[in-house]
């Protein structure tokens, strides 16, 4: 045997399994969707377009806008104390806008006043004219104390922090059309009340695979202890367990968990206990076969005849050596529960609104499927289909990794 093969058969498993997984093109696609996934959910409203808790900034004059739509915008500072959040704060919970975005067709100065013609859909000039004081555009403004005009061309005004500043209308006028007078485009358009799909989609990333993960590690804490206190004691405890098995998996999973969801209540975490309270007993079934395979090698006899406790060698022993199979079967549940909560908020017992779904945003939208937006449910759907491909096609290689045919040489 020469060095190269010493070598190979010195290889962990592991390192045999993650050599053929990157070997499997298909798998490592899913793989790449995957890691994107991730860093969308953990960026969130860092690299989202609209960064608004839930990305629930609505501007109704702009409904059901087609992707690329590109329009004026005038950011009106709004006049209110200033609590913006750290960057981590900010990463999890999002952060209200220090603006109202008004959009316009267009704009003149008169003044001290800008006057806008506010967008209203339809053609240019049959606008609202609306003005606004250019201080307060710009700035925060505590109207409790007084804001006037001087006669040099001045205007004097405290903002909230108790701060009296003073600007000339000229400087004024450069900073609204240098920093709030801005062209917003809205790359895959906007839904029916008026915000951006594209945040939308993203912020569901985050609700889809908290979901997933939840529900698949609640069906692992259940199914593995399950699994292995029946597959290792055998017995009536044996019976016991495979009866209750047989209970739970006779209901179909949909309506199991549309009964759960219906005790514990409507909302988010409701749908972590409802998915994973419906995927354990595959994974009992599982562990549990599993531990029978293994119970009687010699392994097991050695700890028994060492005085180890039965948990130590359950837990410290067999399960180890029973986990290839369940990772497996936890990609393809993981798939299952995004499936199973895109299902429930499409029904409207999942997540609740505002919080952005891919399930529910194909229920608000599908009726446009028959018009010419079908797009804001397509989008949704698409991204439904690709984030259950992925965890799909992952499976698929942890299986044929694991293979002990193809890996141990």
């Amino acid at each position: 045997m020469n060095k190269s093969e010493k070598h190979k058969k010195s290889k962990s498993l592991s390192n045999q399994v993650w050599a053929k997984m990157k070997k499997n093109s298909i798998a490592v696609f899913g793989m790449g969707i995957i890691f994107t996934s991730i860093l969308v959910a953990i960026l969130g409203p860092l690299i989202q377009p609209d960064h608004t808790p839930d990305a629930n900034e609505m501007t109704l004059q702009l409904t059901t806008k087609k992707p690329g739509f590109t329009v004026k915008m005038l950011n009106v500072t709004k006049n209110k104390e200033d609590r913006s959040k750290g960057i981590f704060a900010k990463m999890i919970f999002g952060e209200e806008l220090p603006y109202r975005e008004i959009p316009i067709y267009d704009y003149w100065f008169e003044g001290e006043n800008i006057v806008v013609e506010t967008f209203t859909g339809l053609e240019v000039n049959n606008g609202i004219e609306t003005r606004f004081n250019l201080a307060d555009v710009v700035y925060s403004i505590n109207f409790n104390n007084l804001f006037k005009r001087t006669s040099n061309g001045y205007l004097e005004f405290y903002d909230f922090k108790g701060n009296r500043i003073s600007k000339s209308i000229n400087d004024l006028k450069d900073i609204v059309e240098e920093q709030h007078v801005v062209s917003k485009t809205y790359l895959l358009g906007t839904d029916r009340y008026g915000r951006d799909l594209l945040s939308r989609l993203l912020a569901g990333t985050r609700v889809s695979l908290s979901v997933g993960l939840i529900s698949v590690i609640i069906s692992l804490a259940i199914g593995v202890l399950l699994g292995a206190i029946s597959g290792f004691f055998r017995g009536w405890v044996d019976d016991l367990v495979l009866w209750f098995i047989q209970v739970v998996w006779s209901i179909p999973t949909l309506l199991l968990v549309i009964a759960i969801t219906f005790a514990l209540g409507k909302g988010f975490w409701q749908i972590f206990v409802a998915v994973g309270l419906s995927m354990w007993p595959e994974i009992a079934r599982i562990v549990r076969g599993q531990i029978i395979s293994v119970r009687e090698q010699e392994f097991v006899e050695a700890g028994k005849a060492l005085g180890f406790t039965n948990a130590r060698i359950i837990y410290k022993h067999i399960l180890p050596n029973t986990m290839g199979p369940v990772i497996v079967v936890s990609a393809a549940n993981f798939a299952a529960a995004i499936l199973l909560e895109a299902g429930l908020s499409f029904l409207g017992i999942g997540a609740q609104p505002p919080m952005p779904t891919w399930g529910g945003m194909i229920k608000d939208h599908y009726g446009y499927i028959i018009v010419d937006a079908a797009y804001l449910a397509l989008f949704p759907g698409i991204a439904i289909m690709l984030m259950v491909l992925a965890f799909v096609l992952v499976g698929n290689g942890l299986r044929d990794a694991m293979d002990a045919k193809t890996t141990i040489n």
